[in-house]
């Protein structure tokens, strides 16, 4: 059904009925939720209707579904650019170009969005076209078209060639005559981008149609092209800066090739000297990074801090580029960590993803925070502090005041997390305040740290009944017979007792039917009955029930017959 209705989208969007396939592709989605390519569709198709809030929810939502897709990345690229968040498009297309190096539609979508970036830093983006119009005054404009099979019909068209005319004389009007589906094909040809928004899919190595791309890829905004190529003026001889300029940069990189030899050799302090005279001979913010390297590997951290925030300053002068901007903060980060300042060291991460995402980045930031967080608990730890706590959560729940016990029991699990008796202790105040599931988290805990705390058992076990889980029950008293010495064996069985009256008790009054349609709801009582070793005693013991007291000298068997005769499954006596 999904498969068909997203055929059926695929149909429509071909044909540029648009509601169609947006309501086809949302029918397959409520069919298969989690089918990435459903979204990356009907994201295409949101884009072609310049809808691009909705294209990014649902470009979002594909990665999600299945972040290692390219596609998905590329969706959220296009729909990024329509919205005029250009950085954003810039990572989702660097992002997609990573998890596919040979994606081409991903990479005219990167190269156009940094040619936007770039308009816009340098103020070119004035136009209100985009810059689009200025193709169409390329003195080479006829040429290309005549030159490919695409366009070189559409020269002997009439109608045509005055709307071409008419855009050569004024670009702006391009808004307009983008509505004649023959210049969406010439500024293809023109761009050199596939803006042929209906072709069918590529074919896998099998000649069939792949699974993973049913909708092409949608150009949402173009960016200015290059502009129509001008004479080359005779090449002016550089002047004396120039020169300078040139020479210090081909010093520098030599240093900075020598650093990197010693470097990698971990002969530290050669590769110091060499980045620091590649600084000297030409101011670029790499060589103070790589200084700051050599420096935190030689184990000089406070150096390595000093030079990286050297380099950031003199990163903003220059305006260079911020993932070096995002690498210096990173490279702060790490010598703060290995100081054993975690809060600077996140404050720098935090400092460097904002700059530039990189997974090294989050994936320090997430280590040094969880690191800090350890390290707090860590330091919190105080077994008089604990001591103290236990005794006043005592205190209070003598007097009944449980609110209070069970934040004195709480404050001693902080003091000491690895007593058992906090949790123990809590569990046995949250019941008196009728949290039964709380309780039974902190039996386990208690559990967690000493299989032997018997008092966690029972507790356990106490809870377990007043939620109605008598078989759960049962079952705690026979983890805590597994791990007792025998010292606690009486007041098990008491345990016990209890449990398995308590459940004849509330299936009192009950009539045969009542008793069936329970049993068939508890998943315990139907595992048991279905396991072919009780079907056999089961069936041994109607022709002779002393047979199963014989049976019942085997724990285990013991065990699930008290089940069965609690649930009412067995009756003695009838």
């Amino acid at each position: 059904m999904a498969d068909a209705l997203k055929a059926e989208g695929n149909k429509a969007f071909s044909a540029k009925d648009y509601a169609t396939a947006i309501d086809k592709f949302t029918q397959a989605i409520e069919l298969d939720s989690n089918n990435h390519v459903l979204y990356s569709n009907r994201s295409a198709v949101y884009a072609a209707q310049q809808k691009y809030e909705q294209a990014l929810t649902d470009a979002e939502k594909a990665i999600e579904i299945k972040p290692d897709w390219s596609k998905g990345h590329q969706r959220k690229g296009a729909a990024a650019r329509g919205l005029g968040d250009l950085l954003s498009a810039h990572d989702a297309y660097e992002e997609a170009i990573n998890l596919e190096p040979g994606n081409t539609q991903a990479k005219s979508g990167f190269e156009a969005v940094k040619r936007a970036i770039n308009a816009e830093a340098t103020g070119d983006g004035a136009d209100p076209s985009g810059g689009l119009g200025n193709i169409f005054n390329d003195p080479q404009l006829i040429q290309k078209l005549a030159s490919n099979p695409k366009t070189s019909s559409l020269l002997a068209d009439g109608q045509f060639m005055a709307k071409l005319q008419k855009l050569q004389q004024n670009p702006n009007s391009i808004g307009e005559e983008m509505r004649d589906p023959r210049f969406l094909q010439v500024m293809s040809v023109l761009l050199g981008i596939d803006m042929s928004f209906g072709a069918p899919p590529e074919a896998g190595p099998s000649g069939a149609a792949e699974a993973e791309e049913d909708v092409p890829m949608p150009d949402t905004r173009p960016s200015a092209p290059k502009k129509a190529p001008e004479p080359e003026p005779e090449p002016e001889p550089e002047d004396e800066e120039a020169i300078a300029k040139k020479k210090a940069q081909e010093a520098g990189d030599a240093e900075k090739k020598i650093g990197n030899d010693f470097y990698k050799k971990k002969q530290f302090d050669e590769a110091i000297e060499h980045y620091t005279k590649a600084w000297e001979l030409n101011k670029d913010v790499t060589y103070l990074n790589n200084l700051g390297a050599a420096k935190f590997e030689k184990g000089d951290l406070q150096g390595a801090i000093e030079t990286c925030q050297r380099a950031i300053e003199e990163g903003r002068e220059v305006r260079a580029d911020f993932k070096l901007i995002a690498k210096a903060f990173t490279r702060i980060g790490t010598a703060y960590e290995r100081q054993g300042d975690l809060d600077k060291a996140i404050d720098n991460y935090n400092k460097s993803l904002t700059e530039h995402r990189t997974p090294d980045a989050l994936t320090k930031l997430r280590n040094a925070e969880k690191a800090r967080d350890k390290a707090k608990k860590e330091a919190y730890v105080d077994t008089e502090e604990a001591e103290k706590s236990r005794e006043l959560g005592q205190k209070m729940f003598q007097e009944a005041n449980w609110p209070a016990a069970v934040d004195a029991f709480t404050e001693m699990t902080k003091r000491a997390p690895d007593d058992p008796r906090g949790y123990s202790n809590r569990a046995a105040a949250l019941i008196k305040l009728m949290a039964f599931p709380q309780a039974v988290q902190d039996c386990d805990e208690a559990i967690a740290r000493d299989p032997k705390f018997f008092r966690a058992y029972i507790r356990k076990s106490q809870a377990l009944v007043a939620m109605k889980e008598y078989s759960r029950a049962i079952d705690t008293c026979s983890d805590a017979a597994e791990h007792d010495d025998g010292s606690h064996a009486r007041e098990l069985e008491q345990q016990q007792q209890k449990v398995l009256d308590a459940q004849f008790s509330a299936r009192a009054g009950e009539s045969e039917q009542e008793t069936m349609e329970r049993i068939q709801r508890d998943p315990e009582i139907m595992s048991i009955l279905q396991d072919p070793v009780m079907q056999s005693i089961l069936q041994q013991a109607k022709g002779d029930p002393a047979a199963l007291q014989e049976h019942m000298k085997n724990n285990q068997v013991r065990l699930q017959i008290q089940k069965l005769m609690a649930a009412g499954v067995i009756r003695l006596g009838r």
